[in-house]
């Protein structure tokens, strides 16, 4: 009876230790033969980042974790099942039956085209800014602060800002950024394509295995073999900066919606595009376009922004809030923050923002100077981030 009675309280009161921080990487294929290629970093509390095959960030608690972490170790699935046993106190066909649904989910993430660049896989998705992490999950990149005009953008810091990195300093910016394990690195400005070494720089992160990003105008999308040079180079989403009264904008914007790649379109809330906001949302419905970013151009805009915000929910849009948006005469990221009235906790968390000379700041338009990418030590910079 009374050992009986210990393994009842053992079992309520169990909670197993979580496996040690580290990252781990493993390439392979699944059984039918798909390239499968895993980068998981795991966290002190147990819970996981998994990159899989360069082109999707999932989040894991922590039993997920486990199974990824032995499936980069190949352990065969007897001993996993026996350590599960062990572990979380289940019989065998219990354990048996969590590992080969959360495979089976892992092979339909991965044969699933246009994919949200993250998800959220077997764990609640709550704040992600609350938790305390080892690096940041994203770096947001300013290539530069030139615009697709040629002139600088008048928001932006240019007098601070004083030269644009070349290639091999921002190669050097991205290994150091692996390094950290920052498994995302998105592309802004300014206009980002205007950089002819855009392509490298994607092709370098996703060589290593990071998730990529661009943030841009799209209007060079409309050059014969532009977007494609782009795709090939293993770019995973896009955010299409909308300018909603030029023909090319919206041709460029077909273009990219045709493609397999994850899309979300930013529109800037203007008293004119306000005008327009049914036809633009119809145009955006027939083209395909489900996720979009919304913000206003001026704080006269302020009181027409919940409206719109109500209007992209009822057609159905998915709002995202947390990708910057280039600085430009229409896009002061003061007026973003107030008037789409959310929460940056995330800046100097979750994401950091590296400007054209390599500065880094919590995040886009709070002038608050981290360090030099290139030049001081990622201790140094996370430590200032996180303090």
């Amino acid at each position: 009876m009374k050992e009986r009675i210990r393994l009842f309280y053992r079992n309520i009161f169990f909670t197993p230790k979580p496996l040690p921080p580290g990252n781990f990487h493993a390439v392979s294929q699944t059984d039918d033969g798909a390239p499968l290629r895993l980068h998981l970093r795991i966290e002190k509390d147990g819970e996981g980042i998994l990159i899989l095959n360069a082109s999707t960030i999932l989040h894991l608690n922590p039993t997920a974790t486990e199974i990824v972490y032995h499936m980069i170790r190949q352990t065969p699935d007897e001993e996993i099942i026996s350590e599960f046993g062990k572990r979380y106190q289940i019989d065998p066909e219990t354990a048996t039956n969590d590992i080969s649904e959360f495979k089976e989910r892992l092979h339909t993430l991965i044969h699933t085209p246009d994919l949200d660049p993250e998800v959220f896989l077997d764990v609640s998705r709550v704040d992600p800014h609350s938790h305390s992490l080892s690096a940041p999950l994203r770096l947001d990149c300013a290539l530069t602060y030139q615009m697709s005009d040629g002139s600088l953008s008048h928001y932006a810091p240019a007098d601070r800002v004083t030269r644009n990195l070349d290639t091999s300093e921002w190669f050097q910016i991205i290994d150091k950024a692996w390094q950290a394990g920052i498994p995302h690195v998105v592309f802004t400005g300014g206009e980002p394509t205007i950089r002819p070494d855009l392509h490298e720089l994607i092709q370098k992160s996703e060589s290593l295995g990071q998730v990529t990003g661009l943030i841009t105008d799209g209007l060079r999308f409309t050059e014969k073999g532009y977007l494609h040079k782009l795709l090939q180079s293993g770019l995973d989403h896009v955010m299409f900066v909308l300018l909603p009264d030029e023909d090319q904008s919206w041709e460029a914007l077909r273009d990219v919606m045709m493609e397999d790649i994850f899309v979300t379109t930013h529109l800037t809330l203007t008293r004119r595009s306000y005008a327009s906001l049914v036809s633009i949302f119809d145009k955006l419905k027939k083209i395909g376009v489900k996720s979009l970013s919304i913000s206003s151009d001026s704080v006269e805009t302020k009181e027409i922004f919940p409206v719109a915000q109500r209007k992209a929910a009822e057609y159905g849009f998915s709002l995202v809030w947390d990708l910057p948006v280039p600085y430009s005469a229409n896009n002061p990221i003061e007026h973003e923050l107030e008037n789409a009235n959310i929460k940056i906790d995330g800046a100097g968390k979750t994401w950091l923002y590296i400007e054209p000379d390599g500065d880094v700041l919590p995040g886009q338009g709070i002038n608050k100077v981290l360090g030099n990418f290139l030049n001081d030590s990622w201790e140094s910079i996370w430590l200032k981030a996180s303090s």
